[in-house]
């Protein structure tokens, strides 16, 4: 079958991951949040830094570790006067970086995570081929995402998928969802 129309979205995270961890102020597990600033400590030629998260409740500090024992030579100076005047663009792209929390073994609070969808608000006809590109990979429910994108229920996605009207693909390995539109369905 030819598709019609091609349309074509893009998930973009609003703000930096959060991490779950013991938080030796709170005593049990707490929500640590970005707080925009970097730790630079200099000792010689070497350099480490770490970007500060803190607790929501108690606002103790967990530094996550950025570059560690780094020649200052093998860092640019525009990254190096980011890191030193806590560039906030900077540290927050810092916070969406999954292989950083990945490096520091940092378990990411995937509930809290916040995205949008750009796109086109359109009606959704038979034949139209439907892509929504998630490049961070974040965990999202595939069938919250489809039902905000067709603006039906997420029972209905169920449903549909499983008469075959709809047919939804994720290929995890790219961060690429495909829905294909296979018949017609009544938004209500």
């Amino acid at each position: 079958m030819g598709y019609l129309r091609k349309i074509e979205y893009k998930i973009i995270q609003k703000d930096s991951y959060k991490i779950i961890r013991n938080c030796s102020g709170c005593g049990c597990k707490a929500t640590y949040i970005n707080t925009r600033k970097f730790r630079v400590n200099a000792n010689g030629k070497y350099l480490d830094i770490w970007l500060i998260y803190q607790c929501e409740k108690c606002k103790h500090t967990y530094n996550l570790s950025i570059y560690e024992r780094i020649k200052v030579t093998d860092i640019s100076k525009i990254e190096y006067n980011k890191f030193l005047m806590n560039d906030l663009q900077f540290a927050l792209d810092c916070g969406k970086n999954k292989q950083l929390f990945l490096k520091n073994k940092a378990d990411i609070d995937w509930e809290s995570v916040d995205y949008y969808i750009i796109g086109d608000d359109m009606e959704f006809k038979q034949g139209d081929y439907i892509t929504v590109c998630n490049s961070q990979q974040l965990k999202i429910r595939i069938d919250k995402l489809v039902a905000n994108i067709l603006h039906i229920s997420r029972s209905k996605v169920k449903s549909l998928e499983k008469d075959g009207t709809i047919e939804i693909i994720y290929n995890y390995f790219e961060g690429m969802i495909e829905i294909l539109i296979k018949g017609e369905f009544i938004v209500i």
